[in-house]
Order: structure tokens, then sequence, then C-alpha cells
């Protein structure tokens, strides 16, 4: 059964170059077309259709406001389509924290349409399978203990895809300022990381920041790795530091979760690895290394997830120690990182 799109976007040129690169896939049936909120509603009124793209500006309403009136009323899974600049990060990630399943960029720098659409299809049709829910307001950050303290020496590492910004947002805002080091890797696009960072760190008590090479792990403070070019490892044994690398992508992206894992559990020091939301296999082997290697893992539990795909990757190759559903991920994580020995043993 094939997944059907209405594309929404005011540039005609742009609902054409959208419309034909999902119609190279046979399993995707462009249903129709809107250049304004306001016809949008009347399509998805007159079309169902299982999927939206949503351009992130347009005249009358903008993609922001048109896609909460959507999420509150009739969630449906939405995949954004933004220009790859500052203001569009930030809006896309505005529109990702309200609900939208995806973001992909428009062409841009020389890139064709056929390399900037390279990914639309597979994400649309990850999209169709998505749990989408009806928005229910911002992520606020929790009341956090004021005594909190990690277990010496050990480095959380976190890998989410498809989902993980509103995933990550409900965890990150438990942390306290006192949280172990803190890597993630989160599949996006280059220029929306730095963006999402710093909307985290809004939430958390901890630091939030977009890794840079060299970046020494510390106390209190997450790194999320930067979008497009590089993997992120964690390096170094007595001062554990942030590596960028220039790599191949690994289980098709870059930066990939699997690369991150692996790292960490090379250290041979204490570490708990987390598996969230996501398309894919990515981060399921590199998972396993660090529980073999002695590591705590906690994977997503399927009810909670937008798409169940990395954490049941990693929960059927025994990666995963537990399941845990989102809205106790970050207390459960918090709590085996614990330097209590009876928090450790509670869990």
């Amino acid at each position: 059964m094939s997944v059907g799109v209405l594309v929404v976007d005011d540039s005609a040129t742009m609902r054409g170059l959208i419309a034909a690169a999902l119609r190279r896939d046979p399993e995707i049936e462009v249903l129709g077309f809107a250049n304004d909120p306001i016809e949008a509603r009347e399509q998805i009124k007159k079309l169902n259709p299982d999927v939206v793209t949503l351009d992130v500006e347009m005249p009358h309403m903008n993609g922001l406001e048109f896609l909460e009136k959507i999420m509150r009323l009739r969630p449906m899974p939405v995949v954004m389509v933004s220009t790859l600049t500052q203001a569009g990060a930030e809006v896309t990630i505005a529109a990702l924290e309200l609900g939208a399943v995806e973001c992909i960029g428009k062409p841009h720098g020389g890139a064709t349409p056929s390399e900037a659409f390279k990914d639309l299809a597979e994400k649309v049709k990850a999209a169709a399978r998505a749990r989408v829910k009806p928005y229910s307001g911002p992520v606020a950050p929790v009341e956090r203990s004021s005594d909190y303290r990690a277990a010496k020496d050990l480095i959380l590492a976190i890998g989410s895809s498809t989902g993980g910004v509103e995933a990550l947002m409900t965890v990150l805002a438990n942390f306290p300022e006192t949280c172990p080091p803190t890597v993630i890797t989160q599949h996006m696009p280059a220029t929306f990381t730095k963006s999402f960072a710093a909307r985290l760190d809004r939430i958390c008590g901890a630091h939030v920041a977009e890794a840079h090479d060299g970046a020494r792990l510390l106390p209190g403070h997450v790194y999320v790795a930067p979008g497009g070019d590089y993997h992120l490892e964690v390096v170094g044994t007595t001062h554990p530091a942030c590596r960028l690398r220039e790599a191949d992508p690994v289980n098709g992206h870059r930066p990939s979760v699997d690369v991150l894992f692996e790292s960490v559990a090379r250290l041979h020091r204490p570490a708990t690895g987390v598996i969230l939301t996501g398309m894919g296999r990515d981060g399921a082997q590199g998972l396993l290394t660090l529980r073999n290697g002695g590591a705590r893992t906690l994977g997503q539990d399927e009810a909670s997830c937008v798409v169940y795909g990395m954490p049941k990757a990693a929960f059927e190759i025994g990666a995963v120690e537990k399941q845990v559903p989102l809205a106790r991920m970050g207390p459960t994580i918090l709590n085996i990182c614990s330097a209590s020995a009876e928090a450790q043993r509670s869990v």
C-alpha cells in the first residue's frame, strides 16, 4: 500500500522538485499540492494524506503556526522542509518540538535537488509509520535535585534519530548541573545541531553545546555531535575529550551512533549507553559492545517511541539491559549513573 503525501510550499518550483523526488519511489503517491496553510487545510480534509511535507515559511500563516494547529487538532505525520540557514534551523527545531516527525533541508550552496532530497522518500515513509501524538505544550525544566552526584569517571552516551528532538528534550529537562559528562549523537542536518544544542541548554540544568574537537568531557556538560561532516568520538583515558573525525558514513549516517558508542567502549571506564527513538539500526551494535564491556544500557520502549527502529534493533540483539518509557527515561538514567550504590541496586 502506497504512502499518500500532500506537498505544501509557496514555491511552485519547490513543489515540483519535492514531488519529483517523491515520485521516484514506487511506494509513494503524491496526492496533491497546496501553496499556503489555508489551502493546505482544505486539501488535508479532502485528500486525507498519510504524510504532509510542510514549508517553514509561507504566506497568510507561517509553517509553525499551521503545524501547531495540526498537531493540536488533527495530529498527523509532518516532514518539515527548511532552508539551511541559521534562522531556518531555529524554526525547524521549534517545528520538531511541536511534533513534526522529520526535517530536511532545501537545496543550497550548489547542491542539486537530487542531492538535497536524496533521503526525502525514506523520511516520508518512516514518518508514515510514526506514532504521532497531540501536542500538549512545550517541554519545560522539571524540579531537579540540588545534591545529585554522578558516579566517578562515568561517561553517559546517548543516541537518537527520528523523534529524537522531543525525546532528548524530555530526557535532558531532568538533568541537574551535576550530571555526568554526556555525549549525544542525534541524526540531524549540519546547520541544525547548533540551534538544537542551544535549545537543550535552555531547559537543562547542565551546560549543553555543540561538540568541538578537543573539548574535554566535564561533569555538568552535555556535548551534541555536529551534523554533517564528522563522527563524534570520545578519546583519551586520563582526560577524555571529544574528537571529530572525518570518515565515511556508518549505517548511512555521519555522525553515527555506533561510532560514538564504540569509542566510549574502548575507554574501558564506567559508562552508561542509551538508545532512543529512531529509524534503522544505527547504535545497536555499539550499544552491545558497551554492554559486553560492563556498561549499563537502556533503550526507549516501543510504546513511547515515534519510530521503534533503533531501540528495537538494539533490544533484539541483547544490547538493551532495560527498556524504559520516555517519561521515566531521564530519572532512570540519573539513577543508574548516580554515585549512590543503593540507587544503582534499585534499578
